[in-house]
């Protein structure tokens, strides 16, 4: 059944369109100077008929709408959708409603009115309306951060949770653009906690009859994983973020991805990251077992497969995944032996399987200046993982900065001005540590040309 107000609004226009039929019998006749002939009689008294009969339905409609709303009670958690989801509410169903814009849309929204705003609060709500309708959440935690907490107002602090919803999604959004958000079964932990891990276990042996039983001892030592930060500035022309249209979003947000997304990997599987005090983690490939490749034939790679995974064996570990280079991926998935068939056709350059295994590609494996890369086999379930699963913002264009991907220059460097070159700086910074859980839990093949 439609709605009343549709109801109303369809009974409205076929009165429209017969008034103006209407119209149109009398112009031809004025213009012949005759009367109207039978048909025509007929039928403007027809349209007249109807057009009375629509009146009065109309005037019943909005009586009867009119008394729906007084008879009607509020519905709460729940919105009408479509008929389908409309019969689920009025069974006293509770629906979901999900937003159809882009994935960290909110967030992103977020980081352009504060950018617009320069830091100004106040200023960044009023920039914030503008997606009211469609981003009402950017609004709202805004408008918390203005506001000042205090021990009367009723839910004070609860539009702050939106912000963790926000971060979350774009958090979800970075995970799939990193490699350690793609591996799956990586124990998380959270910071700053002792763990205990087993450094050598207890042994057993055949007893005989009547014999002692020996005793043995366990070798135990403690993990603790600190809480690291990594840290990004993004700068963008005021120009940019003024005009946040949604070609300007979709750019905003990809460039904060790449940042983190590019930064992390790096740090994550580049072997030559060594730890740094409490400022930053040792890769989860530094230290590990590695090994020179022996060639790049099938028979080459397939001793040079065997070598990792009697690695793991040693340490009674299961391997779980592959990490390597799309360069690599693709050279292995079109190598044939000498029957022309592949050797190796789960592979692809996106991923799929080697050796039974899940691959994860990307090209922030590192290739050195020899143009060779790596080839990481882990157990993801013997690597800790810590995460706070949030990114935060901040915003400035007053500052002098050095514009440098690669650490900030020693001495004397050049520093540019955001405020004389219209330009504003976003940091961004996440707080996220890993480790080696056990020695075995990663082996490596080094040296990789192909």
């Amino acid at each position: 059944m439609k709605p009343i107000k549709e109801q109303i609004a369809a009974f409205e226009a076929k009165r429209a369109a017969n008034a103006a039929r209407m119209g149109a019998i009398m112009d031809k006749s004025a213009e012949e100077g005759t009367t109207l002939d039978d048909a025509q009689r007929e039928e403007y008294d027809t349209l007249e008929a109807e057009v009375k009969s629509v009146d009065d339905h109309i005037v019943r409609l909005k009586a009867h709408e009119a008394t729906m709303l007084k008879m009607a009670s509020p519905v709460s958690a729940a919105v009408v959708v479509d008929p389908a989801t409309g019969a689920a509410v009025r069974q006293g169903a509770v629906i979901s409603v999900h937003s159809n814009l882009a994935k960290g849309t909110a967030f992103t929204r977020y980081a352009i009115a504060l950018a617009r705003s320069k830091g100004n609060l106040p200023q960044a709500v009023e920039i914030a309306k503008q997606w009211h309708e469609t981003s009402p959440e950017v609004e709202t935690v805004l408008k918390a951060a203005v506001a000042a907490g205090d021990t009367t107002t009723a839910n004070w602090a609860v539009e702050l949770a939106d912000y963790t919803y926000m971060s979350s999604e774009f958090i979800d959004l970075l995970r799939p653009a990193t490699i350690a958000g793609r591996i799956p079964n990586l124990r998380r932990v959270p910071f700053m906690i002792r763990m205990p891990a087993t450094a050598a276990g207890t042994s057993a042996g055949w007893v005989g009859q009547g014999a002692p039983k020996p005793v043995s001892k366990m070798d135990f030592d403690t993990v603790t994983l600190a809480q690291n930060k990594i840290a990004c500035i993004v700068v963008l022309t005021e120009e940019l973020i003024r005009f946040s249209n949604p070609s300007a979003e979709a750019i905003v947000r990809q460039d904060m991805i790449d940042a983190i997304a590019q930064f992390m990997d790096k740090q994550f599987i580049d072997p030559t990251v060594a730890v740094s005090g409490t400022i930053s983690p040792a890769s989860i490939t530094n230290g590990a077992p590695s090994t020179l490749i022996s060639g790049t034939t099938v028979a080459a790679i397939m001793t040079d497969v065997q070598t990792l995974f009697n690695n793991f064996i040693t340490y009674n570990i299961q391997p779980s995944v592959w990490v390597m280079h799309p360069r690599t991926a693709l050279y292995l998935s079109m190598l044939r032996t000498a029957q022309d068939v592949y050797a190796f056709p789960g592979i692809s350059m996106a991923g799929g399987t080697f050796w039974g295994l899940p691959v994860i590609t990307s090209a922030n494996v590192p290739i050195d200046t020899g143009a060779d890369t790596y080839i990481t086999l882990m157990a993801a379930p013997e690597i800790f993982l810590a995460d706070d699963g949030g990114v935060t913002l901040d915003v400035s264009r007053e500052v002098s900065i050095q514009m440098l991907d690669s650490g900030l220059a020693s001495g004397a460097a050049s520093l540019v001005s955001l405020w004389q070159n219209n330009l504003v700086g976003l940091r961004a910074e996440r707080f996220i540590t890993y480790k080696r859980r056990r020695t075995g839990a990663v082996a490596g093949l080094k040296g990789v040309s192909y």
